[in-house]
């Protein structure tokens, strides 16, 4: 097996090692690679050297020289190794998607806001693609092209997912690639969206929003064989609905015959997200509590949903997403369930050695913290308990109106990227 190493744009090999090692390879591929530093590429795009999690990068405003024989004593390392935890990486940028797999990482999240920065960042690569799929699609408007630029990035980041998709029959090696935030009211063509994104390569998870549409596509879609990955979810009900649906989605399939395989299905908490609402929230109601306090809502609100979801066996796994401190890592480790931190943050949390408590799943948040949430902050109480919003409450929740507002600019300025390629003002 021959590992190509240094500035190398074009290195098909790498791609071929790195797939034929398998996950419990990467260590030792990281220690050969130590000492080198490794520009990642794959495909016609990028190439990824074979596990260079931990060379020396700047990529994207990022600056890491930690020694490469550490890997496997990393805290994320360590706990991917030694628990049921899952790690995967929040972007499908696949420099980063490719180091963070040498941390442990065994899948990928995305979403538009992911999605347009990692294009931003790398024009010199898809600028002239899109103008290349303006030619290819000469009828097709700037949405499209967006779109079409969002499935090319999606399927490269796959490609090197697919060990450990292989080694583990499906429950990890996923990519999520994330319906169209603009077809947020239309389940029907959620659906229609997902069963295509699905076919884009044999590990994608598709993303469809918890709301009240979403929870209706979410059934139909796993009924048609889409593995489901849930967003614009922050709450415990809206997670409990989804796995609901995907239950039902399943049982469905199972009375008609049709095939059973591991979906890997999850169901997202953005954890930080929700924090952010609250906080927001309680600055508009004039609460004041301890600020510290809001810090650990996330964490309590993911706690109590892995705790339903191991009750109820559901066939489905909270994720842990949109981070905004380590304890939605750190808090969550030892649980049958997959967090998904941005990069960056999988270097902070490598860098600062954030202790790791192989059980601390099961040590529950202070219960002097979660009885103030209760008592002193509405939001928190409908985030919390199962029954504290119906679905048809989920689309009025603050966190859901300011998330989809996002992640439709994020489509709104994808346009106007594609808009300025194919006409520039100068």
């Amino acid at each position: 097996m021959r590992l190509l190493q240094g500035g190398v744009k074009t290195c098909p090999d790498n791609i071929r090692a790195f797939q034929m090692v398998g996950m419990s390879g990467r260590s030792e591929l990281v220690r050969r690679l130590s000492g080198h530093t490794v520009k990642n590429w794959i495909g016609s795009t990028y190439c990824v050297a074979a596990a260079p999690a931990i060379a020396h990068s700047t990529s994207g405003g990022i600056s890491m020289t930690d020694t490469l024989t550490t890997a496997d004593t990393l805290p994320l390392a360590v706990a991917a190794a030694s628990t049921p935890t899952s790690l995967w990486n929040d972007s499908a940028d696949p420099d980063e998607l490719a180091r963070s797999i040498a941390f442990g990482a065994v899948g990928a999240t995305c979403n538009p806001v992911i999605a347009l920065a990692v294009i931003s960042q790398n024009l010199d690569v898809w600028a002239p693609r899109i103008a290349e799929l303006a030619v290819e699609f000469p009828t097709a408007g700037e949405a499209e092209l967006g779109w079409k630029v969002v499935e090319e990035l999606s399927i490269q980041a796959a490609v090197l997912l697919e060990p450990a998709f292989r080694e583990s029959n499906g429950r990890n090696g996923r990519l999520s690639i994330q319906t169209d935030p603009r077809l947020h009211r239309d389940a029907d063509a959620l659906v229609e969206q997902a069963v295509r994104f699905s076919a884009l390569a044999e590990n994608i998870i598709v993303k469809i929003p918890a709301t009240a549409v979403g929870i209706r596509a979410i059934e139909e879609a796993t009924y048609r064989g889409v593995s489901i990955n849930a967003t614009v979810s922050f709450t415990v009900a809206q997670a409990v609905a989804v796995a609901e649906a995907i239950e039902r989605g399943l049982d469905r399939r199972a009375a008609e015959g049709l095939p059973d395989w591991e979906f890997g299905s999850v169901v997202t908490i953005m954890g930080g997200r929700l924090d952010d609402w609250l906080k927001a929230s309680v600055a508009k109601d004039r609460i004041l509590i301890d600020p510290g306090y809001l810090e650990w809502a996330g964490v309590a609100a993911l706690k109590e949903a892995h705790r339903i979801f191991t009750e109820r066996g559901y066939r489905s796994r909270i994720l842990s997403a949109a981070f905004r401190n380590h304890l939605q890592w750190s808090e969550l480790v030892g649980g049958d369930l997959v967090v998904s931190p941005p990069f960056d943050w999988q270097l902070r949390i490598n860098e600062n050695r954030i202790p790791v408590d192989l059980h601390r799943i099961d040590v529950p948040v202070a219960q002097h913290i979660v009885d103030t949430l209760l008592e002193r902050v509405p939001e928190f109480r409908r985030a919390y308990l199962v029954d504290g919003m119906s679905i048809d409450e989920f689309d009025d929740f603050g966190a859901t109106r300011r998330t989809l507002r996002q992640f439709l600019e994020a489509d709104a300025k994808l346009d106007a990227l594609v808009r300025d390629i194919l006409l520039p003002v100068i």
